[in-house]
């Protein structure tokens, strides 16, 4: 048996770890963190942002 590992491609994306992200980089990235509850105004409300 051979210690050589043979790889016919890069590595997938999923399978390799995401580099590492601080607080900061992710806030610029995406934007602040927005909050998860379901809002119950109605549309023009949301359209204008009074809700």
């Amino acid at each position: 048996m051979s210690a050589y590992t043979f790889r016919s491609s890069k590595p997938d994306h999923w399978t390799s770890p995401r580099p590492f992200r601080d607080p900061t980089l992710r806030l610029m990235h995406h934007g602040r963190v927005q909050p998860m509850e379901q809002h119950r105004s109605g549309l023009l409300a949301r359209l204008l942002a009074l809700g």
